[in-house]
């Protein structure tokens, strides 16, 4: 792994340490015991434990940082940097016992985000980016695809859930893509699937109805590996709309015909 920056360090330590309750849980997946948070929207005692010791790794490492977290909220300190952490990304995925789900650690500096890092330790393939420095997975740098034509591009996206309001509107976005680009793929991770982006794995991702903690990793190693990230206008209201679209660079107006 290349030389890391002293916060991805930190990053890298709560990651590798919080998986290892992962992996141990992910193994025994049928002895958990699952409360639900919402319709379709489950959350495990390995979740907020999870949580829990990134918190605290974190906190140990930077006292002065607050945080916004999936499962403990937002910090009451009012702080120059914050973290924001989704303990397990995929959280469904991980609990029917497949192995598309990640941690993923964001870092914000007065309210921009300058690294991130998004791990699924099953693979062990850590993503991660910091401002201006490129983007890596383990030990090597990643970039976006190429590809310039819709017809011969992966798209990957997140179908609503049960509570999601608006699944006809989904729906019709779905065919429409579909309909132009080579496939569509939906596997149940928001950072893992712009994680795969950032490495050229696919061509594509949008995503409607997301939390900050969902794509806030995500988005830094998608632009340091040379592709854009916006709303589904073009513009830069993804986080505040809840609606991303991420590409190669190459497709964006593309895909955003598609979805108007």
């Amino acid at each position: 792994m290349p030389l890391l920056s002293a916060n991805l360090n930190i990053m890298e330590k709560a990651c590798k340490k919080a998986s290892k309750l992962l992996i141990r849980d992910f193994g025994e997946i049928e002895k958990l015991q699952v409360s639900k948070k919402g319709p379709g929207d489950f959350v495990t005692n390995s979740d907020k434990r999870t949580e829990k010791i990134i918190i605290n790794e974190l906190s140990l490492a930077r006292p002065d940082y607050s945080f916004l977290a999936e499962e403990s909220g937002s910090s009451e300190k009012s702080a120059e940097f914050r973290w924001i952490i989704d303990p397990i990304d995929g959280t469904t995925n991980f609990l029917h016992g497949v192995p598309y789900f990640a941690i993923s650690i964001g870092l914000e500096k007065n309210k921009e985000i300058i690294c991130g890092m998004i791990f699924n330790p099953i693979t062990n393939e850590m993503f991660y980016a910091e401002k201006g420095k490129g983007a890596y997975l383990n030990n090597s740098r990643i970039r976006v695809s190429s590809r310039k034509n819709i017809d011969e591009c992966v798209l990957l996206t997140g179908g609503p859930i049960l509570s999601y309001k608006n699944k006809e509107i989904f729906f019709k976005e779905y065919e429409s893509v579909s309909r132009k680009v080579a496939a569509t793929r939906k596997f149940g991770s928001s950072a893992l699937d712009l994680a795969y982006l950032a490495s050229g794995r696919c061509d594509g991702v949008w995503e409607r109805n997301l939390n900050y903690w969902d794509i806030a990793a995500g988005i830094i190693i998608v632009k340091e590996a040379g592709g854009t990230v916006t709303d589904f206008k073009g513009g830069n209201k993804y986080i505040e709309d809840r609606n991303l679209l991420a590409t190669n660079s190459k497709i964006d107006k593309d895909l955003i015909a598609l979805l108007a």
